[in-house]
């Protein structure tokens, strides 16, 4: 067996350190000495390969390697399927039934175009571009959802030195302007159902020349025409016109320099108004050389990697690159199709494309953990005690060295890895802290789940488990293009001196941008002369080397009683109890304890309220039942003791939200954070009378 292809489970198979003390450094009083990983203790590196410089080079490199191998995969919508349920609503007291609609696609099988194909695919679009009006230095707005055709943009204005600057699909109209006037970009690529968000924007971003709609679905001609008829100087086309007359006429290409910028990378804008992030190819590649250092050796032609994330979240985007530089193939896929419920007449996403690697967010995370419980739970007594029983023998045999989990695997949790496909080697999760349960949970019965952290201004470098070194207590190993030190944070008696030493994580490398775009403010808090990125993360290295996060700077809050409570520490443990779908925990400077806000798994809030005789199917109705608070209160309690949180870290209250949190209605980021600020407004009454019960 080829080392990429070896069995790996979840449990440390390597003997550390896993990060060193960065050679030629002095201590320096008030933080600790860079650390780095191993392999990079003398230099950082910088590319993953001495002939791959930039994102272009990327592009011809897999080209030449992997041919006529499959690159990149996409389904096709068959039809729509729309349907409608009464559910009853409170409003002020006041109960009303209403409709609700649903939507639901069935999807074709997948279909692949090779690494060759994709090429000339790429290589079409850069010369079209070119025809239209384009040139060199010209920035490619990219306005649009995960898909296959938003990366081939992307690297078909690569090709002609063509900086993209990226923009979430749900970033609104005045995020949108925001980015589009202040890159002076000249051409925007967008969704069809978009192209009427972009009329306002465009009245100040009067640069803007080109719009390219995307052909993954129908657009409406009316939406084409009413753009015309207010801005009569746009040239509108479709991605598939754009590829012909690039085909039609054909130039060469104009590579980029690894100094030159690539990309323009604009945060969700959760808090005023979103930042742009300069990111030059030499950036991306550094990043590429670090996630390669750490998982790129498990990782190779034949693997396949689900992509389904926003491709303007730093960490798709660098994924997305380093599988074409791997020779893995892309499955496109959406958050609306992965699992077999949310389609029609075919199967989702996952099962579809049976993917080898799966990068997600503790949201999906949770949901797979809860649906795989749910189905556990609806079997026969004796089916639910062995997948129990054999999920315990297997943390068992995994912290022992004793053999056996591969029987298990294949006797008892195999239907499991089927609902994932039934290939799945590696999973990783990003975005934000999982719950320490979730990941055993997943890793145990599914496949080793590594963890991630990192950050747009570094390229998404920060810490990677290596799937050898796995550990569910830390976030893993140092990529080798950056360095971290830890520096005193004494507000909240972080310093470098404790025992582990702890403080906020800085990061510096060639991953790390040079500061933000037009931004000399921002950027003078953020990074140092020498070029040092303040998080705002508080970080401290365990024994073997791991950068584990114990709190951030912004979320903690100094209670009544003097203490600091870190609040996505507490929403990673309570997100474990079975009712809680998402989770807000907020604490008041002036309360002793804080409160969580919860959107409810629906079926976990009607099976707690059929065991305590509570009536009321509908969960407008349940949420608001007095006593069906009380007993998700003593849930979520449970859940935090569970997980080892201290006395003041307990809720004293929770609040039951009436919807979904989702970047449509504000409630979470365009990269499916929660928008605690959105939250806490919308739900602000009901905090209130929630602090006031627990008074």
């Amino acid at each position: 067996m080829s080392k990429q292809k070896q069995a790996l489970y979840p449990k440390i198979q390597a003997s550390g350190p896993f990060s060193v003390e960065a050679s030629g450094y002095e201590p320096v009083e008030g933080e600790t000495i860079p650390r780095r990983h191993p392999s990079s203790k003398d230099k950082l590196s910088t590319t993953p390969n001495k002939d791959v410089k930039t994102i272009f080079d990327i592009l011809k490199y897999s080209a030449d390697n992997f041919g006529n191998a499959k690159a990149l995969g996409t389904r096709k919508i068959i039809r729509t399927h729309n349907e409608t349920k009464k559910i009853k609503k409170t409003i002020d007291g006041v109960t009303k039934e209403t409709d609700k609609k649903w939507t639901y696609f069935e999807l074709s099988e997948y279909s692949y175009i090779s690494f060759t194909e994709y090429e000339k695919i790429v290589l079409a679009l850069g010369a079209g571009l070119r025809k239209i009006g384009m040139s060199q230095g010209d920035k490619l707005h990219l306005f649009a959802a995960t898909s296959a055709h938003w990366l081939a943009m992307s690297h078909g204005a690569v090709s002609q030195s063509m900086p993209i600057a990226t923009a979430y699909d749900t970033l609104g109209q005045e995020g949108l302007q925001h980015s589009l006037v202040q890159t002076g970009s000249k051409a925007i690529f967008c969704d069809p159902h978009l192209l009427k968000q972009l009329s306002n924007p465009l009245k100040q971003a009067r640069e803007l020349q080109y719009v390219i709609y995307n052909t993954d679905s129908e657009v409406k001609e009316e939406d084409i025409e009413e753009l015309k008829s207010t801005h009569s100087h746009l040239t509108i086309l479709s991605f598939d016109d754009l590829q012909k007359i690039g085909e039609d006429n054909p130039v060469d290409p104009v590579p980029p320099e690894p100094e030159d910028l690539c990309c323009i990378m604009y945060t969700s804008g959760s808090t005023g108004t979103p930042k742009g992030v300069p990111i030059k190819h030499k950036a991306v590649l550094a990043s590429i050389a670090g996630v390669t250092t750490i998982i790129g050796q498990y990782i190779g032609p034949g693997d396949a990697l689900l992509t389904y994330l926003p491709q303007a979240h730093i960490l798709e985007f660098v994924f997305e690159n380093a599988c074409l530089y791997w020779g893995g193939t892309m499955g496109y896929g959406s958050p609306k199709t992965l699992s077999d419920q949310s389609v029609r007449n075919c199967k989702g996403d996952i099962r579809e494309f049976k993917p080898t690697i799966l990068v997600g967010v503790p949201a999906v995370w949770e949901s797979v953990k809860k649906g795989i419980i749910a189905k556990v739970n609806a079997g026969s007594p004796v089916v639910r005690n062995l997948f129990w029983a054999a999920l315990s023998a297997k943390g068992f045999l995994m912290s022992t060295g004793l053999p056996g989990s591969a029987v298990l695997d294949a006797v008892v949790f195999k239907k499991i890895k089927d609902a994932t496909g039934g290939r799945l080697r590696i999973c990783m999760n990003g975005g934000g802290p999982i719950a320490k349960d979730t990941q055993r949970f997943i890793s145990m019965a599914i496949t080793p789940m590594v963890g991630g952290y990192g950050l747009t201004e570094t390229t998404a470098m920060g810490a990677l488990c290596d799937p050898m070194h796995w550990t569910d207590s830390a976030l893993g190993d140092i990529p080798s293009s950056i360095e971290i030190k830890l520096v005193d944070f004494a507000d909240a008696g972080y310093y470098s001196t404790n025992s582990p030493p702890q403080g906020e994580i800085w990061i510096r490398g060639a991953a790390v941008m040079e500061g933000y775009f037009e931004n000399e403010q921002e950027t003078k808090e953020s990074l140092t002369a020498d070029g040092w990125f303040k998080t705002g993360d508080i970080g401290e290295f365990d024994k073997r080397g791991h950068l584990r996060i114990i709190d951030r700077k912004k979320n903690l809050v100094k209670t009544q009683n003097g203490e600091y409570i870190a609040l996505e520490k507490l929403e990673s443990i309570y997100r474990s109890a079975t009712v809680v779908a998402n989770i807000c925990c907020h604490a008041d400077p002036n309360k002793q304890k804080p409160i969580a806000i919860i959107v409810p798994a629906e079926p976990a809030l009607k099976k707690l309220a059929s065991q305590n005789g509570i009536e009321g199917g509908d969960l407008e109705e349940l949420i608001h039942n007095k006593k069906l608070n009380s007993i998700v209160l003593k849930e979520l309690q449970n859940a935090g003791r569970q997980g080892g949180l201290a006395g003041i870290e307990i809720i004293d209250g929770v609040v039951m939200a009436d919807e979904e949190w989702t970047s449509a209605n504000g409630l979470t980021t365009a990269a499916q954070k929660i928008n605690r600020k959105a939250i806490l407004g919308k739900y602000q009454k009901e905090v209130d009378k929630a602090y006031q019960s627990s008074a």
